[in-house]
């Protein structure tokens, strides 16, 4: 008998997900190990096409964190070559992750450990998370935004140390 334990999944199963002011876009799954050409295929085909509908006129902006796929070269001369289409905001080094969608996944999170019964499987862990992504409300991630000025003042305060905000 194999006890499953759903908390151990949460590294098989990755995700990027995509907010826009006025919704959320859909959750892009990811069953293999995120490497860089993995992310930038999925940058290409699936990322790119989506900013493009959503922001034809090249307004949108897109965050990602310092995670070595994202810095990587290819990455980073890709999105040069489309700096047009949408603007790629930079972040320090080793700076806090003040990224508004990590609060959304600790949404999800909470959301998924008060499913009873839990997933038991892969398969249902993929179906939990979409189903808890499209339960967050809008508002919930433009109050996130909103908050971005003062959690920016918190860490200049503690001069990137640590903080609760």
């Amino acid at each position: 008998m194999h006890e499953y334990n759903p908390s151990s999944w949460w590294g098989q199963c990755y995700g990027l997900g995509h907010v826009f002011w006025h919704d959320f876009g859909p959750l892009i799954h990811v069953e293999q190990c995120l490497n860089n050409t993995t992310y930038l295929s999925i940058i290409v085909d699936q990322v790119h096409p989506i900013m493009l509908m959503v922001y034809p006129n090249g307004y949108g902006f897109f965050q990602q964190n310092n995670a070595p796929c994202h810095c990587a070269r290819i990455v980073q001369e890709w999105f040069q070559e489309h700096e047009g289409d949408f603007t790629l905001l930079r972040w320090p080094p080793q700076s806090p992750d003040l990224n508004p969608i990590e609060h959304l996944w600790d949404e999800v999170k909470r959301a998924i450990r008060q499913l009873v019964p839990q997933p038991s499987n892969l398969t249902e862990l993929d179906s939990a998370i979409h189903q808890a992504w499209c339960q967050i409300s809008r508002i919930t991630f433009q109050h996130l935004v909103e908050s971005m000025p003062r959690r920016i003042v918190v860490v200049l305060k503690a001069k990137g140390g640590p903080m609760k905000y």
